[in-house]
């Protein structure tokens, strides 16, 4: 059963598909990554939508991809349509925002609800998997952590965008996808170009997860994986990692075959040939800093920068002894935010979730707008076949609510 179960987000799915494969030797090689076109034709264009695409650099030299749906199926103008940016979680690229069907994929969901949208792949995955100076075989290509994307990959989509429809962007984030916008709104990084936000199981905090599996791991990541295995790219179809996996899996009370409860919580509403479909084109490589980033995120309990482990690195990079704070109340108060998440997301957890709002409390009065689905688990947000009547016409009407 476990080769049809989705494996979405968070450091913690890397586990299965490790151990039983699904591995494409283009997620691995610059020299054979897939064509940028490659994603508008496989998922878009056969649909019967337009699907442009667009390239751009950060400043620290990576070529980031993105596609851009600028209207829907039927037609009519594209012009002066309310831009929306998808930002995919960890260990998938954007492609999983148009796996389901078009009726019940978001990125042509709002196409045909009258918005442009844009899709982002960030640094690592297969559309954006080269630098200017670096091949992605050299271990300084991977030497980033998800502190990076909130510095250069987000606001680098956030101003193509701008630049290209001349107008704010809506933005909607998935797991990791919320975690780098709520840090980077915190920092106030182009938050004069961003409209509203929705966000989607977010996982500012994690320390309330319920998967054993998920805890484990964390603990791995901070300690023996960056100290034995010594790898720069987190590859889940690479052989020390496949090892490691097994090893872990190999524990007490560690039941890799039993994904659905053990990960990411109970899923109420997974498509069989959606799932499969995702199995073939993901998942996608990271690195290694950035799980132990998402590690030190659990270990701690709080949300900072990335810990180099020492007083000295430490000064060395911040000019202090820890890693500064991302203070979550520094985020406008009249940035209009709704949040969605499930009762049943073993890695988005309600407490945590709870803990995140407490931090949005002085949140402007109706700028705040939380939706909580008691039946969801972390990856009906994106690809449940209910999503659209559930969470996706809900998003819909409350962008379309900010003028």
């Amino acid at each position: 059963m476990l080769h049809r179960l989705f494996m979405i987000i968070g450091f913690v799915t890397i586990l299965l598909i490790s151990v039983f494969g699904s591995y494409n030797p283009a997620f691995v090689a610059e020299d054979n990554v897939a064509a940028p076109s490659d994603m508008c034709a496989t998922f878009v264009t056969i649909h019967g939508y337009k699907c442009h695409e667009y390239e751009v650099s950060t400043d620290d030299g990576y070529i980031l991809s993105a596609q851009r749906i600028p209207q829907g199926r039927v037609g009519g103008s594209s012009r002066n349509r309310q831009p929306v940016l998808l930002q995919h979680g960890i260990l998938v690229d954007g492609a999983t925002w148009v796996m389901n069907s078009a009726e019940q994929s978001l990125a042509m969901i709002l196409a045909d609800s009258g918005f442009d949208v844009w899709i982002a792949n960030t640094r690592g995955t297969r559309y954006s998997l080269r630098h200017r100076n670096l091949h992605s075989y050299n271990s300084d290509y991977w030497n980033w952590s998800w502190d990076d994307l909130v510095v250069q990959d987000l606001p680098t989509f956030v101003n193509l965008v701008y630049k290209q429809s001349g107008q704010k962007t809506h933005y909607v984030g998935h797991s990791l996808g919320t975690l780098i916008a709520l840090a980077s709104f915190s920092e106030g990084r182009r938050i004069d170009k961003i409209k509203s936000a929705a966000l989607l199981s977010p996982i500012a905090y994690l320390s309330h997860m319920t998967t054993a599996l998920g805890v484990v791991t964390a603990r791995s990541f901070l300690g023996e994986i960056t100290t034995i295995f010594g790898l720069a790219e987190f590859n889940p179809t690479s052989a020390p990692v496949s090892i490691f996996v097994k090893a872990l899996c190999a524990q007490r009370g560690i039941n890799c075959y039993d994904f659905l409860t053990a990960l990411t919580g109970k899923n109420c509403c997974l498509n069989a040939s959606t799932v499969d479909l995702f199995l073939k084109n993901e998942p996608q490589p990271t690195s290694t800093k950035n799980f132990v980033h998402l590690a030190q995120t659990v270990r701690d309990g709080i949300l900072r920068k990335y810990d180099y482990g020492s007083f000295i690195s430490n000064l060395a990079h911040y000019g202090s002894v820890k890693p500064p704070l991302y203070n979550l109340a520094n985020i406008p108060r009249d940035l209009p935010l709704f949040l969605s998440y499930g009762g049943q997301d073993a890695l988005s957890s309600t407490k945590d979730v709870e803990t995140l709002l407490d931090h949005l409390k002085n949140h402007d009065v109706g700028k705040l707008h939380v939706q909580y689905v008691k039946d969801f688990a972390h990856a009906d947000f994106i690809l449940g076949t209910t999503a659209k009547d559930i969470v996706f016409n809900q998003i819909i009407t409350f962008f379309s609510n900010q003028h």
